[in-house]
């Protein structure tokens, strides 16, 4: 009787704990063709949707080349959170890159994406301002 108590706690524990869940507005950020050395700083925005606070313990990018940051506080329920990622924008070609995120979410391992393409040529945007600058 004693081990089932304990196996009850601990169950309880478990559930409490995984309780949460979040949502990303968007899951793979697509950058689209940038020039070499354009800004490679994009952000996930996420809503933490669980009834208790959300903690993002650790994240991994798949590459040195792509930076994250997570957030510091835990996310409270339904309040929205962010992570930057941060990618070198000087490597050129595709880009594929994946971010794992580790947190006390029902599933607590989440893959997040960015892609893109550098070029070495100018890019769209900078072109659009020039001409429009003119």
């Amino acid at each position: 009787m004693k081990a089932f108590g304990t196996l009850l706690v601990f169950l309880f524990v478990s559930f409490s704990v995984n309780a949460q869940e979040f949502k990303f507005e968007k899951e793979i950020i697509d950058y689209g063709k940038i020039a070499k050395g354009d800004n490679g700083e994009r952000i996930f925005v996420f809503t933490n949707i669980g009834d208790k606070p959300l903690i993002i313990k650790n994240i991994q990018s798949s590459c040195g080349c792509t930076v994250p940051k997570k957030p510091e506080k835990p996310i409270m329920p339904g309040e929205k959170g962010e992570i930057k990622v941060s990618y070198d924008t000087k490597r050129l070609g595709g880009f594929s890159k994946s971010i794992t995120i580790f947190s006390n979410a029902k599933s607590p391992r989440k893959v997040i994406k960015i892609k893109g393409y550098v070029n070495k040529g100018v890019s769209l945007v900078k072109q659009k301002s020039l001409v429009s600058d003119s």
